[in-house]
């Protein structure tokens, strides 16, 4: 029986190869891949490693979590298998307004579709209109 391992918190210079090599003292490798945007073809910083024997698979993440590779501390554990049901992380990074209100971090007020909104005084009248 075979076990995947996601690896995570992988240096951005690491490559199939150099991930292969990393874990090859755990046994035979059916597979290391690191996972790269398609766009930019740049490393995503995380892969994944298919170990043959599943008591090397366990000794590897107990020896390899939290190890320093080229200066930063890799996460290693059992990979879960993908949900397409669970609902993902949002990352929205507008976080000051959007459809509930709420200003803007540059100082609008009001609400609406993108936070701000009008000022209270001078919005949509002529500067001889206000109080």
């Amino acid at each position: 029986m075979s076990k995947k391992l996601y690896v995570g918190n992988l240096p951005f210079s690491v490559t199939d190869d150099k991930l292969r090599e990393i874990f090859s003292a755990y046994g035979e490798l059916s597979e290391a891949n690191v996972i790269m945007n398609k766009y930019s073809g740049r490393s995503k910083g995380f892969g994944f490693v298919v170990v043959e024997d599943d008591s090397m698979a366990d000794k590897a993440v107990e020896e390899m979590n939290g190890k320093e590779i080229e200066g930063r501390a890799i996460v290693v554990n059992e990979a879960k298998p993908f949900d397409p049901d669970k609902p993902r992380p949002s990352f929205n990074r507008n976080r000051f307004g959007g459809d509930r209100g709420g200003g803007s971090r540059f100082g609008g007020r009001g609400g609406g579709r993108f936070g701000g909104g009008g000022r209270d005084r001078g919005f949509g009248r002529s500067r001889d209109d206000r109080d």
